[in-house]
């Protein structure tokens, strides 16, 4: 009989978000309060199948407390892939802080996932849903859209270099893109660039890490132009491009790319609980608080729901 998570449909809240368990995936809600990273905030939630997971990791944290991290397989995710690992720590999305005293209970969720992790290696593809269309950000040499069919640069008369000028506005058909590379602003001289078909496919050929993210996963051929002069990139600068916004922007640009939006599981109706299994969560929820790993209004709340599971 396959191993199924026993405690279906809790919730472990931590700081700036909540995990939601499910049978068949971890439901990340971000809280939007004012000390929540904005990425977070721009994303609102996101469901993550457990087909997407590659490993489950829990680890000693900052100032008393401990980190919760969700390890997505490669290729699972087309915001990781767009990131491709320019995010800093604090705005990784599969991290959940937690305070020290809940590491007991942390480590018996991380078993639980661990325990129904079958599917290692590289996805083929995307399994977690990227941000949707329409999307835009300010960029410091114009302004970039997308409706989900293309992406359209405005250029601005202030920022915009001449060689730009001279191109015209540009709009790209998602049809004659082949991937995007995404330098964080946060790093000297960010920038978006969308890179055709044929780039995409002369990039397969080149070795070593990079930031760009296309079909292939491939670093971008190394005969471009700068950025500020290339008609199929927007740059960045202070307060321009913002990470919050033009990495959903770039995920959203890859995943339509690579298959037209990504694919998602369709979600099937959970069957009625056995009364056997129910008890066994009732018996472990009372273990729980005698511990002091639940509160009183915890226990009462959760027994009452799954009592009326029955």
């Amino acid at each position: 009989m396959p191993h199924t998570m026993s405690r279906m449909g809790d919730v472990l809240a931590g700081f700036h978000a909540a995990w939601e368990f499910e049978s068949d995936s971890v439901l990340i809600r971000y809280e939007r309060g004012i000390r929540t990273p904005k990425l977070f905030q721009a994303l609102g939630e996101r469901r993550v199948p457990l087909e997407a997971i590659a490993g489950v990791t829990l680890t000693p944290g900052r100032r008393g407390t401990v980190v919760l991290r969700i390890e997505p397989r490669a290729g699972a995710d087309p915001l990781i892939e767009a990131a491709a690992g320019q995010l800093k720590e604090s705005g990784d999305p599969y991290r959940l802080v937690l305070p020290a005293e809940r590491e007991t209970l942390a480590e018996y969720y991380a078993d639980e996932l661990r325990a129904l992790l079958t599917e290692p290696g590289k996805t083929e593809r995307y399994l977690v849903a990227a941000p949707e269309a329409p999307l835009h950000f300010k960029a410091y040499d114009g302004k970039a859209s997308f409706d989900g069919k293309a992406v359209s640069f405005r250029w601005s008369w202030t920022g915009a270099s001449s060689a730009k000028w001279k191109a015209g506005d540009q709009s790209f058909p998602v049809a004659d893109l082949g991937g995007v590379e995404w330098r964080s602003p946060e790093m000297f001289e960010g920038y978006l660039r969308l890179l055709p078909r044929e780039a995409a496919a002369s990039a397969a050929s080149v070795s070593g890490a990079s930031s760009v993210s296309s079909v292939s996963a491939a670093p971008a051929a190394p005969a471009v132009p700068q950025a500020d002069q290339d008609p199929a990139a927007v740059v960045f600068g202070l307060g321009y491009g913002p990470v919050h916004e033009s990495l959903p922007f770039a995920a959203a640009v890859l995943a339509a790319v690579r298959g037209r939006g990504p694919a998602m599981p369709v979600p099937v109706p959970a069957p009625r609980r056995d009364p056997a299994d129910i008890a066994e969560r009732i018996r472990h929820l009372g273990e729980l608080h005698q511990q002091g790993l639940v509160t009183d209004e915890e226990f009462s709340s959760k027994k009452a729901e799954l009592l009326a599971e029955l």
